[in-house]
């Protein structure tokens, strides 16, 4: 494991100071095929790393197309026909929620005062859209995260006041759409609400949405040991929500996610990567992938969680089958949590390459 780490740092390194070299020295040299060196990324039909698209975790044409006319157009007509038209029971609608919020948030921080006034015009030549209303609650939900003066402050408290009360008008909007408590618990973990006060809230995600893989995912965070729970009672939230799960859910990921929240407090123990518990929350994902549904817009979230966990465990073959799935897009996990996301997928994405090829593998034996 030491050299695996050895070669991240050194990949790490060359993302950023590799693309002036090569422009030194003239581009790439020849290289033998079957060397080390001749490991390529896009040899497997892999994007560069400046053509990676940090909005979503995977492909949705119909949300980029729209994303594009409103973010060019500034008119939010398109956003809110698109929402109209999605299913409210489904996770798509989530996702689509979470990205135009995320876009007008961008914007904003891009354009402070005049950012994002597609979503102002939206609420108030709108009012009681309920897509505007879910759109605008999420979008305060990541500016309260996003404010200067961080998690606890006033301005932090103060956003997510504002926020809660405007979850409660879109919930009032959309009676049945499990998006408004979905953002909410967001709120929830923010504001530190009480355990009862929080299972009221989860009680009303999961009497709309039982199965919602999302919601899990929010409602985790929460139980998580560093905000509101514990280890043992994150652990027990993921594994009862898996046990639950039905079939072809992939709520029987969730274990890992779990596992993941805890990596920087476990990461130092040795052999932790080839541990019993990681081993049997990854072999529950990748049954959770082989299971699901191919559309599943939650898929790729679980496929790139999947490739980190897989590359630390050298288990190349398998992190290739998962990057040969979702490559192109990574607005993910583990990748968001990263200051530079496209540098951090890219290093583990050639890894991947090179432990794959260093054990025999080759673009033409990947993709048979």
């Amino acid at each position: 494991m030491e050299i695996l780490w050895f070669l991240i740092a050194m990949l790490m390194l060359f993302a950023v100071i590799g693309p002036f070299l090569l422009r030194r020295r003239g581009g790439f040299r020849q290289v033998a095929p079957g060397s080390p060196d001749a490991a390529d990324p896009e040899a497997y039909g892999f994007l560069r790393q400046e053509q990676l698209d940090l909005r979503l975790p995977g492909p949705d044409e119909d949300l980029l197309d729209v994303l594009d006319v409103v973010q060019r157009t500034q008119d939010w007509r398109a956003a809110a026909q698109l929402l109209a038209g999605t299913a409210k029971e489904g996770e798509l609608r989530w996702q689509r929620v979470q990205a135009f919020a995320g876009a007008a948030s961008l914007e904003l921080q891009k354009q402070p005062g005049t950012g994002g006034a597609w979503l102002r015009a939206w609420r108030s030549e709108s009012p009681k859209d309920a897509g505007g209303a879910a759109v605008h609650a999420e979008f305060l939900v990541q500016q309260a995260w996003r404010s200067s003066g961080g998690v606890g402050s006033d301005d932090f408290r103060i956003i997510l006041e504002e926020a809660r009360s405007v979850c409660g008008q879109a919930a009032l909007l959309a009676p049945g759409d499990p998006v408004p408590y979905i953002v909410e618990l967001a709120v929830a973990r923010g504001l530190g609400y009480p355990h009862e006060q929080f299972d009221q809230l989860w009680a009303k995600v999961i009497d709309r949405a039982p199965a919602h893989m999302g919601a899990h995912l929010a409602a985790l965070h929460y139980w998580c040991e560093k905000w509101h729970g514990s280890r043992e009672e994150a652990d027990h939230f993921a594994t009862t929500a898996a046990a639950r799960a039905p079939q072809g859910s992939l709520l029987a990921a969730l274990p890992l996610f779990a596992v993941y929240e805890h990596v920087p407090e476990v990461n130092l123990v040795s052999g932790f990567y080839q541990s019993a518990v990681v081993t049997k929350a990854v072999e529950g994902a990748l049954h959770a992938t082989q299971s699901a549904d191919a559309g599943d817009p939650v898929l790729p979230q679980v496929r790139h969680l999947l490739v980190l966990f897989l590359v630390r465990m050298e288990r190349w073959a398998e992190a290739m089958h998962q990057l040969v799935h979702v490559d192109g897009h990574i607005g993910a996990l583990p990748w968001t949590h990263e200051e530079d996301p496209a540098a951090v997928y890219a290093v583990y994405r050639a890894l991947a390459v090179a432990g794959y090829e260093a054990n025999g593998g080759s673009p033409a034996t990947l993709l048979q």
